[in-house]
């Protein structure tokens, strides 16, 4: 039998592909509300969540100090995260802070090299944007575009060449990690923040894969990998997507955040999109997120514990 939310999950997949012009954003776009002050605390994991792995680098590292730089770079999920990560960072952490990402996008988007077949125009390429900003730390969050809309995917997707699809976004991974490192230059190479993505409703092992590729990735070049997926799944299956959670203490405590069930469950999504996590309207134009919404401040609270980690 047809679940009733296919239809829906079908346009959120479209959403995800095309959510509007693509466009990068400064430190802090205009059109998003700053998030209350209350905002800076980072809630606890909803439930038990393992420290991040990691990899030093064998390469001498820059001294780490309160001030680190932080450039954060994606797709669509990352568009609607940026101003909430960015001041989380900044409160948290006291981080000087540059997103540029862009809805629709995969890493190949970010390579050097893919010239017009990329969403992302060459001044916002990673390797351009590290050159330029000499980050402590690059964070990545891609949710693995696997529907052809990406010209730089060749038309590799998911459901026509499964495996092909897979060993394509492995190279890209691991080419993407080179020339961000490359454009770092020796000892000065930042630490590469693998964001590992949330269920997926669709294709469940797809996303299991991907996030296999970047912990593998992360593993073999000194990476570190925020598993801010876990914070949007449920304590009893870390791949079985869910609309409504049970509310954090910090949820509890903060009740704009708390509003299903008498204040004891929280949406994650909207009903009517099952990959995003905006509780506000998709628009024409991509955006950051001008509403609270419990599943962005999950993932950025995640994402900012881990840079302090990678510090």
């Amino acid at each position: 039998m047809r679940k009733p939310w296919i239809g829906g999950v079908l346009a959120a997949v479209l959403l995800l592909g095309a959510c509007g012009d693509p466009g990068s954003s400064e430190a802090a776009p205009a059109p998003a509300p700053k998030a209350p002050s209350a905002d800076a605390t980072p809630p606890p994991s909803p439930s038990p969540s393992p420290r991040s792995s990691t990899v030093r680098p064998r390469v001498a590292e820059k001294s780490r100090t309160k001030a680190s730089k932080v450039l954060y770079l994606g797709d669509s999920l990352a568009m609607e995260n940026q101003t909430v990560l960015g001041d989380q960072l900044r409160a948290e952490l006291g981080a000087r802070y540059r997103s540029a990402p862009y809805s629709g996008t995969t890493l190949c988007d970010y390579l050097d090299g893919t010239g017009k077949d990329s969403l992302v125009p060459d001044k916002d390429k990673a390797a351009a944007l590290v050159r330029a900003e000499r980050p402590d730390v690059v964070v990545l969050q891609f949710w693995g575009n696997a529907w052809g809309y990406t010209p730089c995917m060749d038309g590799i997707t998911y459901d026509k060449a499964r495996e092909k699809y897979f060993d394509r976004y492995a190279a890209d991974a691991k080419e993407l990690t080179s020339q961000i490192n490359d454009a770092a230059g020796g000892a000065d190479r930042p630490r590469v923040v693998w964001v590992l993505q949330g269920p997926d409703p669709i294709t469940p092992d797809r996303v299991r894969r991907v996030n296999g590729i970047y912990e593998a990735q992360a593993r073999a070049s000194g990476g570190i990998v925020a598993d801010a997926g876990r914070t949007v799944a449920p304590a009893s299956g870390r791949h079985t997507w869910v609309e409504k959670l049970p509310c954090t203490t910090y949820e509890r405590n903060h009740p704009a955040y708390c509003t299903e069930q008498g204040r004891s469950r929280t949406a994650l999504h909207r009903s009517d999109d099952y990959l995003h996590f905006c509780l506000a309207p998709t628009t024409a134009k991509s955006r950051p997120c001008p509403t609270r919404s419990p599943g962005i401040r999950r993932m950025t609270a995640e994402i900012t514990r881990t840079v302090a980690d990678a510090r």
